[in-house]
């Protein structure tokens, strides 16, 4: 199979780098603004110890991909603060850091919570720097009705599923979504394997965030046996039934520490570094970047690895992992449905969680199957099709809406949504839940034909 990196037309130099120094504090902030489409981009702020502008570099581009994937009429952008996320003055450091760079926040980068940042602190840390209530404020700030909007926001963002805030569930729903979608190419169909009667297939996350939880409960529910999670503290095992995981999500810390005091007799406690040493057939990094690099690449024993983090995988060991046949499914792809999310609450496209679910079923499976699609039939990595999808899209999205200076507004009264579904062909999703959805996003959403 060809490299996953060898697309050199590919490579582009970010738009904007932005380097903030904290006058009393240590901390250092980034933003990168990877292009512009309708004058906006979007990304959100992480938080953490060794952040670099490389990295959030690395995340904006990823972010650009993301929207075009699922035809957002946005660019993309990352923010990253050089500070402990965990450090008793870290909101005071992130309200400097917004103060400082409000002039992006007015009209260009709409933010959101991310790795160590959670969605309800960075909306609270906005209110205290008198950038109002919500981390969206660039987009808000371009509709005919900012408060209006930023109120159906924030109820939207803070409204409880499974007993968790639906902005800490969706993007777990997305990469669940995902993996069942690959699954059935790969003989690994938790229905097929169940009417086969054989055991359904494994999985192991790495990380019990909002993202990993998430996916854990999502995958749960469907039927996967969650065997393994890795937090903070080690790594929780039970390769013979699975781990219970509601009950882990109820007992969870802030952090996604787990309180091993509800685990069951026959689960296991093992150093968190035995992660990629657990056998299953389902990998889900779903914590920090750059976790799975060339030196540990080969513990990889999972037939789908499942990127839930930003960037958990680098080049060189994603190269290998694909030439042994693993198939990767790339950030962009699977851990889109919280960026599409905040943008359909935005224009107004979704309701609630149901409708929420729904609608990314709807968008994510086909753009999942078409990738798939082209991996067995030897064509490519899902990553090399999946960016030639977006970097298309993105091409149609600045021709049609403008780069740096829009050519149509970012809220448009009675606009048509285009193809409610990013995959290769022009077909949309057929389901009923599909055109209901799409019907409803368009009156709002212009979407890249």
């Amino acid at each position: 199979m060809p490299s996953v990196t060898s697309m050199e037309s590919l490579v582009h130099r970010p738009l904007l780098r932005f380097t903030w120094s904290d006058p009393h504090s240590a901390a250092t902030g980034y933003v990168v603004v990877d292009r512009l489409v309708c004058g906006i981009a979007t990304g959100g702020l992480r938080t953490r110890a060794g952040c670099t502008m490389a990295e959030v570099e690395d995340l904006a581009a990823e972010m650009s991909l993301k929207a075009a994937l699922y035809r957002l009429p946005v660019g993309g952008a990352k923010g990253g603060l050089d500070y402990p996320a965990d450090a008793d003055d870290v909101d005071e450091v992130r309200e400097r850091f917004l103060q400082a760079i409000k002039p992006l926040l007015d009209g260009t980068w709409a933010t959101a919570g991310d790795l160590g940042t959670p969605q309800a602190r960075l909306d609270a840390s906005f209110t205290r720097a008198g950038l109002g209530s919500s981390s969206m404020r660039a987009a808000l700030m371009r509709s005919d009705d900012p408060d209006g909007n930023a109120e159906r926001v924030g109820r939207l963002f803070a409204d409880v599923d499974d007993g968790l805030m639906m902005s800490d569930l969706v993007g777990g729903f997305g990469v669940a979504e995902a993996v069942l979608e690959a699954l059935g190419p790969l003989g690994l169909s938790v229905r097929a394997l169940t009417a086969q009667g054989r055991p359904a297939p494994r999985a192991v996350i790495q990380g019990f965030g909002a993202m990993g939880g998430s996916t854990a409960l999502y995958l749960h529910q469907a039927g996967v046996r969650v065997v393994a999670i890795a937090d903070a503290a080690g790594l929780v095992v039970n390769t013979a039934r699975g781990l219970d995981v509601p009950v882990l999500l109820a007992a969870r810390g802030p952090g996604g520490a787990i309180d091993r005091s509800v685990l069951r007799g026959d689960d296991e406690q093992r150093p968190a570094d035995g992660w990629l040493d657990v056998d299953a057939e389902i990998l889900v990094p779903a914590a920090v970047s750059y976790v799975i690099d060339e030196s540990n690449c080969d513990r990889v024993r999972a037939s789908l690895v499942a990127e839930a983090a930003n960037v958990p995988v680098t080049a060189a060991a994603e190269d290998a992992l694909v030439r042994r046949g693993v198939v990767v499914i790339p950030d962009f792809v699977a851990n889109a449905g919280a960026a599409a999310w905040a943008w359909w609450v935005m224009f107004g496209a979704v309701s609630g969680p149901a409708d929420a679910r729904r609608m990314l079923t709807a968008h994510v499976r086909p753009v999942v199957a078409a990738l798939m699609q082209a991996w067995t039939g030897g064509e490519t990595s899902l990553r090399v099709t999946a960016r030639t999808i977006a970097q298309r899209n993105l091409a149609i999205g600045e021709a049609q809406y403008g780069g740096t200076t829009p050519t149509m507004p970012l809220f448009t009264a009675g606009s048509t949504a285009a193809s409610s579904t990013a995959a290769p062909s022009t077909a949309a999703p057929s389901t009923a839940a599909s055109s209901t959805a799409a019907s409803r996003a368009s009156s709002r959403l212009a979407g890249i034909a």
